[in-house]
């Protein structure tokens, strides 16, 4: 028998349509109010007006990008979500009151940060303790061998489209696999001009477009390889990057709901600040950037079996609301404030595109056949492979919603993270080396 809201949506057709989790007439409603805030200036400059304005986009870009052919299968919602915003801001057309917003929110809560805690402290605590261990351990080896094969990759193909060895490798493929723009661009660009005595801001322009190409062409692997695990499911482990012998065992632990408890997500949510502010403290000790510190402390936490199992549904069930509802919402704000629309034009030739491209597939490629060798599932050693192509967290965020496995986040991030310093450094060694 049907309820009274199924009778209801049956009645009316619009109420059946959805646009995220919003009934259509609901989602039109609200989307008026908060353009009307923003054109006559009452749109709160703040998490509030902030957050509106990148869920209201983020759920329409996402459902988007579910739902258009071909672009839904490599990673559309990531996609949409990034790069339209940033058209939108290059064309003038987001007003300057939700621009406001949006980087009040982004910048000044440090929202990024935020959502990779939470994601990273749940996915940690939530995860069994086997794959946290051997997943740790394994995933150098595909990291050290992607690292290899897409600079020769790189460098090759650079070297044959006239854009020449040197420039393919520290122009083009350094900064895909430095780690961000953040944590990679801005230390390299430094870097290069210390040694070269230039000033940093001549080379950000002429690093930036290689890191964000190839951070699409890693979004679009990563969905490419999700829908080859839906037709291949014996080279996907659904989330599990280590094969431990008790693979079907593990699954049903991890599919295993049990019943949300809501001052547990609050329990989740001071653990994961607590993680991340310990290393911010932590590093100023240790000669590690506070994100990596946090992950390990993390991890270190899980393996030990020191935090009470309760708190651990906490963490992790925070970390499910965080990833089911502001993913889209977060990659809008990046696009806004972190993809420059007029630097990814400028990059668009046909060599610059070659040799971007053979970066990250062979980056892509080399984690996916070495797993076999190293009992880990091919789909997600090639997601966290490829992870290095990544544009910082933002990217891990992106690759990781296309490939439809936010779970991985801790490998992921110590696959931009860690690989992206250790290419940093040695890149500056090298064009010492050779200046």
């Amino acid at each position: 028998m049907k309820t009274n809201l199924q009778k209801t949506a049956a009645e009316h057709p619009l109420l059946a349509f959805k646009i995220g989790p919003l009934p259509l007439p609901i989602y039109l409603i609200l989307a008026a109010i908060i353009f009307a805030a923003s054109v006559y200036g009452r749109l709160p400059a703040d998490m509030i007006g902030g957050i509106a304005v990148m869920m209201i986009m983020g759920m329409l870009l996402g459902d988007i990008g579910m739902r258009v052919p071909v672009l839904k299968d490599i990673g559309g919602p990531a996609i949409l979500s990034i790069f339209i915003p940033s058209i939108m801001v290059f064309y003038n057309l987001i007003n300057p009151a939700s621009m406001k917003a949006i980087t009040a929110f982004m910048k000044g809560s440090n929202f990024l940060y935020f959502y990779i805690s939470c994601l990273v402290t749940g996915s940690i605590l939530g995860m069994q303790r086997v794959v946290l261990v051997q997943g740790f351990v394994r995933m150098f080896v595909p990291l050290l061998v992607g690292t290899v094969a897409c600079i020769a990759a790189g460098v090759a193909v650079g070297t044959i489209t006239g854009i020449g060895a040197y420039r393919s490798f520290f122009y083009v493929v350094v900064p895909i696999i430095s780690g961000g723009v953040g944590e990679g661009i801005l230390p390299l660009s430094m870097a290069y001009a210390e040694i070269t005595g230039l000033t940093n801001d001549k080379f950000i322009p002429q690093l930036i477009p290689a890191a964000m190409l190839g951070n699409v062409f890693a979004i679009m692997a990563a969905g490419y390889l999700r829908r080859l695990g839906e037709k291949r499911p014996e080279l996907s482990g659904n989330g599990v990057l280590v094969k431990t012998g008790d693979d079907d065992l593990i699954r049903a632990a991890q599919s295993t709901e049990k019943p949300v408890e809501f001052p547990l997500m609050g329990a989740g949510l001071i653990l994961a600040m607590s993680f991340f502010i310990f290393g911010q403290v932590a590093s100023l000790i240790i000669p590690v950037p506070a994100p990596i510190i946090m992950i390990f402390s993390a991890a270190i936490i899980k393996a030990c079996g020191i935090m009470p199992a309760r708190m651990e549904q906490g963490a992790y069930h925070l970390y499910r609301f965080i990833t089911s509802s502001l993913t889209w919402p977060l990659l809008v704000g990046v696009g806004v404030m972190y993809t420059p629309w007029k630097d990814v034009v400028a990059a668009i030739t046909p060599a610059y595109i070659a040799t971007c491209f053979a970066t990250v597939a062979a980056m892509v490629a080399s984690g996916f056949y070495i797993a076999r060798y190293l009992k880990m599932y091919p789909i997600e050693s090639a997601v966290i492979t490829g992870c290095h192509s990544g544009l910082g967290g933002t990217g891990d965020v992106a690759i990781l919603s296309a490939a439809n496995r936010m779970e991985l986040m801790p490998f992921a991030q110590i696959s931009t993270r860690i690989g992206g310093a250790c290419m940093v450094v040695i890149a500056a060694v090298l064009m010492r080396m050779l200046a």
